[in-house]
């Protein structure tokens, strides 16, 4: 279909009767105390449904082949870049279709695809910032790209989407050795430079940052539904200071209050969900050893987190160090089995390794990150009858 058979009008009136009338309460029920004090103890199901993934670029058979050697199977992927110089700003549903194919050719599914906006980099940087800027027209037009390239996932059978809804891109204010030489990113709020000027964004504070969003998930949100695509949106990283940082208040860096549960209330489509970065989230809390798997379990039972990533800190929120991730304080086996005891189906990827100057490009670094993702996932998948 052309843009003026997608009634986009007409699809988020469709949508508005399923929008946010939720709150965090009734989304998620209550918490479970207990349970995250304790052992776990539910019975879970006899095999697990995720996935050994990754999010990493390949353009040739090559780098896929070096993937399944490694033990990955499922794949995000990036049709190509859509010709803005030629007045195209949205992927053909044969581009989608190319990708698929390259990644099943090379024995890798594709599960996901990354939006060619709304991505991670700075909104300084960013080339199409208007969804981001709260600009229109120009946002709507971006939208009726997203939309479009809904469309694309749909017909070529590519069943999601990331994306996030950053204006800050991931702050670290220094780096720290680790072993074997590694270097470990590293994130202090103290030492976040002082005075710095606003960002084009100027001020965002958290009221007009969730205007933002809202505009965008009630915009999109209805699209995706009707096509049956998700919509994985990843968390702010880091979380930002009291009274922000250039301007800029992070609201998607916070689970509870007004954070990512709210986020998943704005509407009620089960096509509506996060990427869900494990290390993130141990990034946004006070005591992260003692608070994150009650706050998985709970995400998980909302059936919205359509990919995860896997990795560790040392530390806690604005004070951090990004570490290997059997060296972290996260127990990432634990996160492994809640996920499957909550039937979580799909990607779990590495994310965010340590470099290393004997190591350019991190295939070590993500080798290790694979093989360990795959040795989790099996001693979980042993004892889940235990």
């Amino acid at each position: 279909m052309d843009q003026e058979s997608i009634n986009r009008r007409s699809l988020i009136q469709l949508g508005g009767a399923a929008a946010a009338a939720a709150t965090t309460g009734a989304l998620l029920g209550p918490p479970s105390p207990a349970r995250a004090a304790g052992p776990d103890r539910h019975r879970p199901p006899r095999r697990l449904k995720m996935y050994v993934g990754t999010q990493r670029r390949a353009s040739t058979p090559a780098v896929l082949r070096e993937f399944t050697r490694h033990g990955v199977t499922h794949w995000v992927g990036y049709p190509p870049a859509p010709p803005l110089a030629e007045g195209r700003g949205y992927w053909l549903p044969s581009e989608v279709e190319q990708t698929r194919e390259f990644a099943e050719q090379n024995g890798v599914t594709l599960d996901m695809v990354a939006l060619p906006l709304l991505t991670s980099s700075h909104i300084d940087r960013d080339p199409r910032p208007a969804i981001m800027l709260a600009k229109s027209p120009e946002r709507d037009k971006d939208i009726d790209d997203i939309h479009k390239m809904i469309e694309a996932c749909a017909i070529a059978g590519v069943p999601a989407f990331k994306y996030n809804m950053s204006l800050l891109g991931v702050l670290r204010t220094g780096e720290v050795p680790g072993r074997g030489g590694s270097v470990y990113g590293q994130f202090r709020a103290a030492d976040l430079p002082k005075n710095e000027p606003l960002t084009r964004a100027g001020v965002v504070d958290a009221d007009a940052f969730w205007e933002r969003i809202d505009y965008f998930v009630q915009a999109v949100i209805p699209v995706a539904h009707h096509f049956k695509v998700r919509a994985a949106c990843h968390p702010q990283d880091p979380g930002t200071p009291p009274g922000g940082y250039r301007g800029i208040t992070n609201v998607l860096s916070v689970p509870g209050g007004k954070g990512l549960f709210t986020f998943l209330s704005l509407h009620r489509s089960p096509y509506h969900g996060l990427n869900l970065c494990v290390g993130t989230l141990a990034e946004m809390l006070w005591n992260p050893q003692r608070e994150i798997y009650d706050i998985v379990r709970r995400l998980a039972r909302t059936n919205r987190l359509f990919n995860i990533h896997l990795r560790n800190i040392k530390g806690r929120r604005d004070d951090f160090l990004e570490v290997w991730p059997d060296e972290g304080d996260i127990d990432h086996a634990r996160i492994i089995r809640i996920l499957a005891e909550e039937g979580y189906a799909y990607n779990v990827d590495p994310d965010h390794v340590p470099d290393h100057p004997d190591d350019p490009g991190g295939k070590q670094a993500y080798a290790h990150g694979y093989g360990y993702l795959r040795a989790l996932m099996q001693a979980v998948e042993s004892t889940l009858d235990r």
